[in-house]
């Protein structure tokens, strides 16, 4: 599906918008279900992410196809290996078998589970036999993605002797492992997070109760993104949303404030709100360039780097270096698409750097490479310039809702 977008007829914008629950803390909360049945969970996400996580639990033997679902495969290769008597072939689309697992199937061997790959050495497809896991002590490189060290830790209080874990180096994504742990305590685990060492208990079986997954953060990006290119005054309410959150991505309403952005929680609300525009430094004629270090939030680098386009400004993203093995190279897809708008950008493995521009060229078609966080990342800058965007469903694997929340905002959205 190929959409053609135009921003509102006004730049001033004032809407209310309810967005799905995270799709981190679904997957986190939906595997802790199925070691311990009697936890329940409100305000799941609708993703297609959560949707393959929900039907991989559900199998016993056979084949679980992930999709496009990188969390699903990480999570379900650590609960599959913990469950005795199941065997089952994990695999997925074709960018997901050259995406790397080795990291995670080593650390589970040392476990004593029971891990062979089907083609290449080191990626999916899997085939798992479940064993029961006594070993209790692993380590891993500590600036892995998260989702490796959250897979171990989330069946760690399943495992007869809980689990060790050591991280060795310097700790990158740190929010998605406080989140891990924030969810097991919340079930009642008792765990501990001390220098480079993490301990979870053994915990057999858990009371009964409730998990409230909180909206997306990730996918709340975007409107930050069109209240950053509005006019002064524009504001938008999302919901719902917590001040403590566990998601790393909440640290957008710090960011966002470089960009005249103002974030108020009321309740289970935030009210982004756009009260100036981005200041030039004293004396300097150039707009100015601004610097983020994004190690434990890289999901918004895209949504960072598109407003920054949009505003004429520059920036300076590190701490990228996990986007390389995301749904797409996506530090090569931001230098490609932003680069057929007109912006002088440039990238390394693990940086982006984009300079101050005017102007956009119009019309351009911005390809996604099934990557939902392409297509909605450059979704608001029709705010600024008309464009297409190619495969455009490609948004349900983590909020399906989105183009029909943008037409809430009197986006014009036509298929082509």
């Amino acid at each position: 599906m190929k959409l053609h977008l135009s921003g509102p007829q006004t730049n001033s914008l004032h809407a209310d918008i309810q967005i799905t629950g995270s799709k981190s803390e679904s997957n986190r909360s939906l595997l802790l279900q199925a070691l311990y049945p009697n936890i329940t969970i409100e305000n799941l996400s609708n993703s297609d992410d959560a949707e393959v996580m929900q039907n991989g639990l559900k199998i016993q033997n056979g084949v679980v196809d992930i999709h496009h679902a990188g969390t699903a495969m990480r999570f379900l290769t650590g609960y599959f290996a913990s469950q005795e008597g199941k065997i089952v072939t994990l695999t997925g689309s074709q960018r997901m078998t050259e995406r790397p697992i080795k990291v995670l199937v080593e650390a589970l061997r040392s476990l004593g589970a029971h891990i062979e790959y089907e083609k290449n050495e080191g990626y999916p497809p899997i085939q798992i036999t479940g064993k029961k896991l006594t070993q209790h002590k692993v380590s891993l490189p500590a600036n892995i993605s998260s989702q490796y060290i959250s897979s171990l830790l989330l069946v760690a209080p399943s495992l007869e002797n809980g689990l060790e874990l050591e991280l060795v180096g310097k700790i990158t994504s740190v929010p998605y492992i406080k989140m891990t742990l924030a969810l097991l305590s919340q079930i009642g685990v008792q765990n501990s997070f001390e220098g480079n060492t993490i301990k979870v208990s053994s915990t057999p079986a858990t009371d009964s109760v409730k998990l409230v997954v909180e909206s997306d953060w990730s996918s709340a990006s975007y409107f930050f993104s069109i209240i950053a290119l509005c006019d002064v005054g524009s504001e938008i309410t999302l919901s719902a949303y917590k001040k403590n959150s566990l998601q790393g991505d909440s640290v957008l309403s710090e960011i966002y404030n470089h960009f005249g952005v103002e974030t108020t929680f009321d309740k289970n609300a935030i009210r982004l709100k756009k009260i100036e525009n981005p200041a030039l430094p004293p004396g300097e004629f150039e707009p100015k360039t601004l610097n983020f270090e994004l190690s434990n939030a890289p999901d918004i680098a895209q949504t960072i780097a598109v407003t920054c386009f949009g505003l004429g400004i520059g920036c300076h993203l590190t701490g990228l270096h996990t986007l390389k093995i995301k749904e797409t190279d996506r530090l090569e897809a931001l230098y490609a698409e932003l680069s057929k708008l007109g912006a002088n950008i440039s990238v390394t493995d693990k940086s982006l750097t984009l300079h101050p521009s005017d102007g956009f060229r119009s019309d351009i078609s911005i390809d996604t490479y099934n990557d939902h966080r392409m297509a909605m990342a450059f979704a608001p800058l029709a705010m600024k310039t008309s464009l297409f965007i190619n495969d455009a469903e490609v948004v349900s694997k983590s909020y399906p809702d989105f183009w029909d929340d943008l037409k809430e905002l009197q986006f014009e959205i036509k298929k082509v």
